[in-house]
């Protein structure tokens, strides 16, 4: 399945979104509207290898419940992803068995170019 996981509220993930050549057969996802799922998760684990990986330590919301990012199990990150979007690095697009997880800048270019190729 191809799917693009994103915050619709987010900037960044609108800037991505005009920047990537997506297709009808990408199912795109809300991730506000539509959470996370546990399968959609276990996928991207089974891509990265790690749960911590997929963390957007930048989230506000590590503050307000006092987690320190350099220290967050993989437990931990899992629990996280799956109760608040907010902790979900964004965005991620799975196309064709690859999973692209981010936005920084050769995430995004790369994801490009896989896109354009197949």
């Amino acid at each position: 399945m191809n799917y693009f996981l994103y915050l619709s509220s987010c900037d960044t993930c609108k800037r991505i979104i005009a920047e990537l050549p997506l297709t009808q057969e990408v199912e795109m996802i809300d991730i506000k509207k539509n959470p996370i799922t546990q399968n959609q998760l276990t996928d991207l684990y089974q891509a990265t290898g790690s749960y911590v990986d997929l963390i957007n330590k930048r989230a506000q919301l590590f503050k307000k419940y006092k987690i320190d990012t350099q220290n967050i199990s993989e437990e931990t990150s899992k629990k996280l992803m799956l109760e608040h979007y907010t902790f979900l690095k964004r965005p991620v697009l799975v196309y064709q068995n690859r999973v692209f997880i981010g936005n920084s800048k050769a995430t995004v270019t790369e994801a490009k170019n896989w896109l354009d190729e197949h």
